[in-house]
């Protein structure tokens, strides 16, 4: 097996975290799929003031998730969608189903996906790559409003 080489570690900055901001952010979702969201990250980074440091994004909610992802290709979208309904297939006999058929499925879709990320903040932006959003992923069959809890800490 061949290994890559890996160069040394760049410092982009250092020093005290000297300030922090948090706040709370609701997702109207209109069903099933991806609700991109980064506009919104990137404007309450703006208003707290930090420059470097970390944003926390973390959802408050077992059956929506987090991921960065491609931007560009919805048809990006459409197939982790479909990767997600063959991974979890609403009606696959689960013994939870008091909320419905479309929620034990949508427990097991956050547990492989993310219920919160963490974004590198460099110069006052979102340190994501050319091609990347953060998205709300609704795994219910039927519209919802998310909660997300945004915490910056950096200087």
């Amino acid at each position: 097996m061949k290994q890559g080489k890996i160069g040394p570690v760049e410092t982009m900055a250092a020093g005290p975290v000297e300030r922090h901001a948090s706040g709370r952010l609701t997702i109207a979702t209109a069903g099933p799929g991806f609700t991109d969201f980064t506009a919104a990250v990137a404007e309450f980074v703006r208003g707290s003031g930090i420059r470097d440091g970390l944003v926390t994004v973390f959802c408050r909610h077992t059956s929506a998730s987090l991921t960065i992802q491609e931007n560009a290709d919805p048809d990006v979208q459409t197939d982790l969608m479909a990767a997600l309904d063959g991974f979890a297939p609403r009606h696959a006999g689960y013994v939870h189903g008091a909320e419905g058929p479309d929620d034990m499925p949508a427990h097991i879709r956050t547990m492989v996906t993310d219920s919160a990320l963490t974004i590198p903040l460099i110069d006052g932006r979102l340190a994501l790559g050319t091609w990347q959003g953060i998205y709300l992923i609704e795994h219910r069959d039927r519209p919802h409003r998310r909660e997300v809890v945004l915490s910056a800490i950096g200087s």
